[in-house]
């Protein structure tokens, strides 16, 4: 486990799969994310198979409340590419549907997950897409970690009946280490 001092990130276990299946469909976070489609028991275990594989691009994290041990959100790096050092991310704190939290789970959880993918798997860049109504994700990642907007994907999205722009946002190791 990698350990801070109020959250943990851990590899995501079997017994994690229901209360991740649950947050993952869960309607509000549901809209922010890529994949649009609720999932059911079979799409949850194709998914837990391949993020277990040997040679998996995904590493995918548990993140744990040290004080009582519970699951509270999921993180990972996806989609590496070796080659450019480059991965997306994935991240949420599910528990009590805060999505991104105030409390401090969220900054040192991300925190956990950028110092673990820049110093330990030597990557050169995380990026991520988000939705220009994800106003949660964007103010967290751009203001506290200094994400900066690498481009636009117009009308990317449709959601509640309107057409919304993406973003896609990146942050280098040398500004990560800017600002630790």
């Amino acid at each position: 486990m990698i350990k801070g001092k109020k959250v943990g990130l851990r590899c995501v276990e079997k017994e994690d799969l229901p209360i991740l299946k649950e947050w993952r469909n869960n309607p509000i976070f549901r809209k922010n994310f890529r994949e649009s489609r609720e999932l059911n028991n079979t799409n949850q275990d194709k998914w837990f198979e391949t993020i277990n594989q040997t040679n998996s691009i995904n590493y995918m994290f548990s993140i744990i409340d040290l004080e009582n041990h519970s699951i509270i959100g999921a993180c990972g790096l996806l989609y590496i590419n070796w080659i450019i050092r480059s991965a997306d991310i994935s991240f949420y704190i599910g528990h009590n549907n805060l999505y991104i939290d105030k409390s401090g789970y969220a900054k040192e959880a991300a925190t956990l997950l950028f110092n673990y993918g820049y110093n330990n798997l030597n990557l050169n860049k995380t990026w991520m897409e988000l939705y220009e109504f994800d106003k949660l994700k964007l103010d967290f990642f751009q203001h506290i970690f200094k994400f900066k907007i690498d481009g636009t994907l117009r009308e990317n999205c449709y959601e509640n009946g309107q057409y919304w722009n993406s973003h896609l946002l990146s942050l280098l190791k040398k500004e990560y280490k800017i600002i630790l």
